[in-house]
């Protein structure tokens, strides 16, 4: 038995060692949202008007990649691009944190995108890798985004990469004229495909294709045929966007704001920390030690994860930090009331954290599900899409399940490590 508790013992040190240090490298810094930072806040709607209703969910996804991808070559630091529809609108909302110009983001964003397919104009000789493809000039050829149907990911019937996944292009019948022309000059050759003039893909053709549908395999896993798929469908379905809001956001909260924020944190710590310790002397005290474990984990799991911190989110972190002490009471008044009825004290502890686990359970319990609720993470349309709310959500839920590890796991065992010995 007293193997069994050095061995929890051993693995709580270890743990709070973990997350100290991740919380002092500064590998893993923590995010700061839009209303922390300061940025460019963009609302986009869609015109789905010419896109066919079975085509609009590969569409809008479509539009959130190119959009991603823009950003990405913008050199913006931590965007948020999300996709919300209302009613029989659907929209896109970037944030951008630290971007201050509005109208430099609109046109790069507020683009539609453009797909073209080009050839080598050099012959590429048999013993050349990718490495000598990405060197290669490219010249346009009359092919383009609109001569694409679709773009779908399937998995190969024959040969050797069957059960392996494959990408089908389905061409429109002009198309499909186009692609056998140049794919009957362009046997051996790669013809690659760009989108917004960046290269995302140069196959190899192996014989001419006349019927207007082609199959690009390769080393595809799932992720990334499905990956290729939505860069060619933003081409192939192209959807026009325009800015329906926009906003410049100063940084609600400054540095000296933000420092003085961690103060007030610390003060009110230090009040709960007198209070169990004045109220549950050596229990409260240990307490504390599981709160401020408490701490430490909660925030090497922001900056792991990573969580976008913003003040809705702030705010989750200081309810799931009393819901922490709450637990603790609940199992330290639980604890006084088996005492006064006479039991010895570690019969009374096991019995305090037994019995107050089914109101801490139901707490949290209830907790749980309306955090999963906020977060929406199927993004079910008619429950919240708010990026705010979903922070909030996000960092209590973080919390929670955080607490129930420290309270029931980390206090429970430095209580039967270190008041085994305890008469009262």
């Amino acid at each position: 038995m007293k193997k069994k508790w050095s061995v929890k013992l051993l693995l709580i040190v270890l743990i709070t060692l973990a997350a100290g240090l991740v919380n002092y490298l500064s590998n893993w810094p923590l995010k700061l949202g839009l209303d922390l930072q300061g940025g460019t806040h963009l609302v986009f709607e869609a015109d789905m008007s010419q896109i066919d209703p079975a085509d609009q969910a590969d569409a809008i996804r479509s539009v959130q990649e190119i959009i991603s991808r823009r950003v990405d070559l913008y050199g913006v630091a931590e965007p948020l691009i999300q996709t919300a529809a209302v009613g029989e609108s659907e929209r896109l909302i970037v944030e951008l944190p630290g971007i201050k110009d509005i109208d430099q983001a609109v046109n790069l964003i507020g683009q539609t995108a453009q797909l073209d397919f080009r050839e080598n104009e050099t012959v590429l000789p048999e013993s050349e890798d990718e490495a000598t493809q990405s060197a290669m000039v490219f010249i346009s050829t009359d092919l383009t985004g609109r001569d694409l149907k679709k773009a779908a990911v399937s998995f190969s019937q024959s040969g050797e990469s069957a059960g392996q996944p494959v990408v089908n292009l389905e061409f429109t019948s002009e198309g499909a004229q186009k692609f056998a022309r140049l794919t009957q000059t362009n046997v051996g050759q790669p013809i690659a495909i760009f989108l917004d003039d960046q290269l995302i893909t140069a196959p190899i053709v192996n014989e001419p294709i006349l019927d207007g549908s082609a199959v690009i395999s390769g080393n595809f896993d799932t992720d990334s045929a499905t990956q290729l798929a939505i860069q060619l469908n933003a081409g192939a379905l192209p959807v026009p966007v325009k800015i329906i809001a926009q906003e410049n956001v100063s940084a609600t909260l400054g540095n000296d704001s933000i420092n003085q924020s961690i103060k007030a944190g610390l003060v009110g710590l230090a009040a709960v920390s007198l209070f169990m310790i004045g109220i549950y002397r050596l229990p409260g005290l240990i307490a504390v030690v599981g709160l401020i474990i408490y701490g430490l984990i909660t925030l090497s799991l922001y900056r792991l994860i990573p969580v976008t911190l913003t003040l809705p989110g702030i705010a989750g972190l200081i309810l799931s930090v009393g819901m922490a002490v709450d637990s603790n009471i609940l199992i330290f008044e639980r604890l006084k009331e088996e005492l006064k009825a006479g039991r010895q004290f570690q019969i009374a502890l096991e019995l305090a954290f037994g019995r107050a686990w089914d109101a801490i359970k139901d707490a949290n319990i209830t907790t749980i599900v309306v955090s999963l609720i906020l977060i929406n993470p199927l993004n079910w349309q008619w429950l919240n899409s708010s990026g705010l709310v979903r922070g909030f959500a996000l960092t209590l839920l973080i919390g929670v399940l955080t607490s129930l590890f420290t309270g029931i796991f980390v206090t429970r065992t430095l209580m039967r490590q270190f008041l085994k010995g305890r008469k009262q």
